[in-house]
């Protein structure tokens, strides 16, 4: 066997050449890069962190427009981060043990009470304030709900509502 052919034989066995494209492993004492911490950090803590985040600058908008000025506002919105970012962490946190409307409804609810808040922030009344967030938490509430049904892969309860061919498989045969 000539050396190019034991090269190639080598090759088709597993062993990973750099040249192809393949990537070599990363020694054990270089730093980690950034990117690394992303893949530790799972979504349900990241997402509403980020959700909790986004809310406190447009809660810093929303009272910076409605005529609430510097410490005042940065403060509104320093606390709408930290409330909804907690409350946010608990729903995900314990959404893998709630049956899917539970959990459209927590989403709902968090998401209704948050926006009608920041609604009444702008000067808005009360019962508007509170209209407006029933009606965004509601929206919400059949967003969540669409996205859990339509996405069974994801669910920890499985299908949610079986076909009538697989109900009749676990129900047990009638006795005469």
């Amino acid at each position: 066997m000539d050396q190019h052919a034991h090269h190639r034989a080598a090759r088709s066995h597993g062993s990973v050449e750099t040249e192809h494209g393949a990537t070599r492993a990363r020694p054990a004492e270089q730093p980690a890069r950034p990117a690394a911490l992303a893949d530790r950090v799972p979504a349900t803590v990241s997402l509403p962190i980020i959700a909790a985040l986004a809310f406190g600058c447009f809660t810093i908008f929303r009272t910076h427009s409605a005529g609430i000025k510097g410490g005042q506002a940065v403060l509104y919105g320093l606390a709408a981060a930290v409330v909804t970012g907690a409350l946010g962490l608990v729903v995900a946190h314990f959404q893998s043990s709630m049956l899917t409307e539970t959990r459209a409804l927590a989403y709902g609810a968090l998401f209704g009470c948050a926006v009608g808040w920041n609604y009444s922030l702008g000067g808005e009344s009360v019962l508007s304030s509170i209209g407006f967030g029933l009606g965004m938490g509601t929206a919400m509430f059949v967003t969540a709900l669409y996205i859990f049904r339509t996405h069974t892969a994801r669910e920890p309860h499985g299908e949610h509502r079986p076909h009538k061919e697989h109900r009749s498989r676990h129900l047990p045969a009638p006795t005469h």
